[in-house]
């Protein structure tokens, strides 16, 4: 059963909603439906939480565990620099 909403959006987010509804030749609610579906999958997904992937910065950063445990900072702070820009180290 479907039940009504309404949302109120500042001018940049309604824009932005404008934007999408155009490029996805879609409906206002649809493109909302969308994104509550993409931010529910952005939240489940545990690959991206940031203490569940300290197993994958030490993979990625090529440095042996033992070395890992004594530099946890450098390489911490490396895996994080990297995400700024979208280039992850390793």
């Amino acid at each position: 059963m479907r039940e009504p909403v309404q949302v109120y959006l500042d001018g940049p987010d309604q824009e932005r909603l404008e934007r999408l509804t155009s490029r996805l030749a879609s409906t206002k609610s649809d493109v909302l439906r969308r994104g509550l579906q993409a931010l529910e999958h952005q939240l489940s997904d545990l690959s991206g939480h940031p203490a569940l992937r300290v197993a994958g910065i030490l993979h990625a950063s090529h440095v042996e565990a033992t070395d890992a445990a004594r530099e946890h900072d450098r390489v911490l702070a490396e895996a994080e620099e990297g995400s700024w820009s979208g280039n992850e180290v390793g």
